[in-house]
């Protein structure tokens, strides 16, 4: 079986706490402190073994990733169907990601998802950033908490959804509908497109609404990560 490492104390106490199979974790000697104590008691709960390593041990486990002295390694990351998403969505919301390739957006995103409840996310095979180490350093471990589809071809996975009874909400820069004005209550995959270009043509005509996030002057656009978090936290500001 593959195996991934996760780097930096949040990553490594998220996925403890998330119970994702972790064949060890390696501290470096350094670190005595009270957050790496806490780790080593999650680590022994869970029946997972701790190994005491030099620095330089830890560097290349990390595979390049700033690891505050803590890397885990875990089991390949378990990818779902749409299916299995559908089946299972009790808040009814999901996101997709439209070629969101840079994994500091990723792990922004999914850290908002997993803050907004979201039923999981969906990520295309190609153009998009994968399940990397980076990304789960910059979630901060949320990432483990988020369930995850990755499918072949995004626009086909939207059709499916709408299929299945879901509205399909983009948000665009040039849309002439507001966010804010918006009913979020009917079953929603929100879609959210890289920075720079957007929503690509196919995906743009596959969403029922399209959204703009209203701005103050001077500010032309959000990152791809900040406009996924304000919408996400719209939809659950209205539905709680």
């Amino acid at each position: 079986m593959s195996e991934r490492p996760l780097a930096g104390i949040h990553a490594v106490r998220e996925a403890l706490r998330a119970g994702t199979p972790l064949r060890f974790v390696a501290i470096t000697g350094e670190r005595q402190d009270a957050r790496v104590r806490e780790l080593v008691d999650l680590a022994r709960a869970a029946g997972v073994s701790v190994r005491r390593e030099p620095a330089a041990a830890l560097d290349r486990l990390a595979q390049g990733e700033r690891h505050q002295g803590v890397v885990a390694m875990a089991a390949a990351r378990p990818l779902l169907a749409l299916e299995d998403l559908l089946a299972d969505a009790p808040r009814k919301l999901l996101l997709a990601c439209d070629g969101i390739e840079d994994p500091h957006n990723l792990g922004a995103i999914l850290r908002a998802a997993c803050g907004a409840g979201v039923d999981g996310v969906l990520l295309p095979a190609r153009r998009s950033a994968s399940l990397t180490a980076a990304v789960e350093r910059v979630s901060a471990g949320a990432a483990e908490h988020v369930r995850v589809a990755q499918v072949g071809n995004l626009a086909q996975a939207l059709e499916k959804c709408k299929a299945a009874g879901w509205w399909t909400v983009g948000l665009e820069g040039e849309a002439e509908a507001s966010l804010w004005e918006y009913d979020f209550s009917t079953p929603t995959v929100l879609v959210i497109g890289a920075e720079g270009h957007g929503l690509h043509a196919l995906i743009r005509q596959r969403c029922d609404v399209r959204l703009r996030i209203p701005l103050a002057p001077g500010v032309d656009s959000l990152n791809a990560a900040t406009a996924a978090a304000v919408a996400l936290f719209e939809v659950a500001r209205q539905r709680r």
